[in-house]
């Protein structure tokens, strides 16, 4: 598939989440690249006068960056009681709308804001969309740096193979915004992921991880239908 035919997908289920943001929302602003255009055609929306009083609570420093860009207001949670609706991607979702998330080593806020949402919209293209948990994508753990060691065993132990995440055009691992590592953890089958999710919590050194269970309750997914971008709702 080209680059645009996944560019136009993007660009549609993004639109279709922003459109359905309403005024007066506090709004989880989520990390990566269908999100980026969420974040601009939300601030589109405020610039026409479609939308007005909305707030942005960003899950990492890109959301924040593109919000103010496109003139949305940030709050922190110190700031608001609740979150009407959270809208992020995902690196994978299977059919229960669980998740890997945290290809862009922002999934530790991203829970955190996602989770508090009455509504969490996930958005993501077709190409993320897979049976089983796991079989694209490795689930990233993000690990306080003095427990790398213990922490890459004991993921061992559970019958994963971690791998320190680098960093592209940085010499070094990637560091998240709350100044610790990610592990990129591949296991050949995920039977259980609410249980490995709580089980690799439990390893002491663990800030979070990427596995997202009963956590999503909207996936819209953009497809191409005969060349034309078309968007799924599945709840």
């Amino acid at each position: 598939m080209s680059q645009d035919a996944v560019k136009q997908m993007k660009q549609a289920v993004a639109k279709a989440a922003a459109d359905r943001v309403q005024s007066g929302m506090v709004v989880g602003l989520g990390t990566g690249s269908t999100t980026a255009f969420v974040i601009e055609f939300l601030g589109d929306r405020l610039r026409n006068g479609e939308l007005s009083d909305i707030r942005g609570v960003p899950t990492s420093f890109q959301a924040s960056v593109l919000a103010k860009q496109y003139g949305i207001p940030l709050v922190t949670l110190d700031d608001v009681t609740k979150i009407d609706v959270a809208i992020d991607g995902a690196d994978e979702v299977d059919p229960a709308k669980n998740l890997i998330k945290g290809g862009g080593a922002a999934h530790t806020r991203e829970k955190i804001v996602d989770s508090l949402a009455d509504q969490f919209l996930v958005v993501v293209d077709s190409s993320k969309f897979v049976e089983r948990l796991g079989s694209t994508f490795p689930v990233p753990v993000e690990v306080l740096p003095l427990a790398l060691s213990p922490v890459s065993r004991a993921l061992t132990a559970l019958g994963g193979k971690p791998e320190l995440r680098m960093g592209v055009k940085k010499d070094g691992p990637v560091i998240t915004d709350q100044g610790n590592l990610v592990l990129d953890v591949t296991f050949t089958e995920i039977a259980d992921a609410a249980a490995l999710e709580k089980t690799i919590n439990n390893i002491p050194g663990v800030l979070e991880n990427g596995l997202f269970v009963n956590v999503a309750d909207v996936v819209l997914v953009g497809e191409l239908v005969e060349g034309h971008p078309r968007v799924r709702e599945i709840v």
